[in-house]
């Protein structure tokens, strides 16, 4: 009986292998993501993963163009992606570009070289299928006690806010979306002196946030719904995921504690009043920010603290999932 048992779970981890590989590549103004995984009965299982802090949008909201010395750092990090992707003979694959590649005046060259040189098809998306797959990917972590969401991913070089609404089955319809050009890394170039966002810079940071959110507010009648309770919000980008960890005092950063977790609106803004006061070399020594997001988090702190004054629903559940994930999924729908 119990060599049958070992036969058994050996001939299911046989089966598993022979199962094709995905992999879902997301380049974005700040980073450069990649998971890697295999299709389970709940989803998927992610078997490699790959994180680089590469600032492709560098000074790109001042020039227009993608510089020389960005389009290097990503290439090398998307030549690790594409050696992983071939090692574990990934048979489905996708790569998009967000904000960055979308702004920039030299991208299609940009992409002829990532072809060139790495292999990788990388397609730069629109704002409305970002937010699509952003949604897809965390989408499982809506409530089905409010009917309406307002979910948003704070990206590098752009914010994108869906207005949702959830149907009899709980599956969740946009009914408008929103980009804003407006990310941790543009608004840190715009309002940072000599690498810090003073009170002042802070304020007008919420106040141009808001001031752009005016018009998609009024046509949905946001307001009017998160005064009557009817709505939730869900975030999905860096510095949601930082603040969670932050506020639960993790040593160091833990996805498992993290992702699907509540946090109320008065501790959104202790936490981010807190690090406001930091100085970078402080935040950066915290092992939840590190070097690389040190001088990017205030600024993922303003335009959070804007969302949460022009929308007071009172609590936020941060999802660690996003585009990637979506990718995943999608990817593998299309394989049914």
């Amino acid at each position: 009986m119990q060599h049958r048992k070992k036969r058994k779970k050996a001939q299911g981890v046989q089966n598993s292998a022979l199962m094709p590989l995905y992999a879902a590549l997301d380049l974005g103004t700040n980073n450069c993501r990649m998971l890697i995984a295999r299709r389970t009965r709940q989803g998927f299982r992610v078997v490699d993963s790959f994180s680089r802090i590469t600032r492709l949008g560098e000074d790109v909201a001042q020039s227009g163009r993608l510089s020389e010395d960005a389009m290097e750092r990503t290439l090398k990090a998307l030549l690790v992606c594409a050696k992983k992707i071939q090692n574990r003979n990934v048979t489905f694959v996708r790569s998009v570009a967000t904000e960055a590649c979308r702004r920039a005046e030299n991208t299609l060259d940009f992409l002829n070289r990532v072809a060139e040189e790495t292999g990788l098809d990388l397609e730069a998306i629109n704002p409305e299928e970002e937010a699509n797959l952003a949604l897809a990917g965390c989408a499982s972590l809506l409530s089905l006690e409010k009917p309406k969401a307002l979910v948003f991913d704070i990206g590098g070089g752009s914010t994108e806010i869906m207005w949702i609404e959830l149907d009899r089955l709980g599956d969740p319809q946009v009914v408008d979306v929103i980009s804003l050009p407006i990310g941790v890394v543009t608004v840190s170039e715009e309002y940072a002196h000599a690498e810090e966002v003073t009170q002042e810079s802070y304020q007008a940071i919420q106040d141009h946030v808001i001031k752009e959110l005016r018009a998609f507010n009024e046509r949905n009648t946001i307001s009017h719904d998160v005064a009557n309770g009817m709505v939730q919000m869900l975030g999905t980008s860096g510095t949601v995921t930082t603040l969670g960890a932050i506020h639960l005092k993790l040593p160091r950063y833990l996805r498992s504690k993290v992702d699907g977790m509540s946090l109320p609106f008065d501790e959104i803004h202790r936490v981010s009043q807190k690090l406001a006061l930091m100085k970078c070399d402080e935040r950066a020594a915290h092992p939840c920010i590190g070097t690389s997001r040190a001088d990017l988090v205030i600024a993922g702190c303003a335009i959070l603290e804007a969302l949460c004054k022009l929308w007071p629903v009172g609590e936020l559940t941060i999802a660690d999932r996003g585009i990637r994930e979506g990718i995943l999924l999608n990817l593998m729908r299309a394989q049914e």
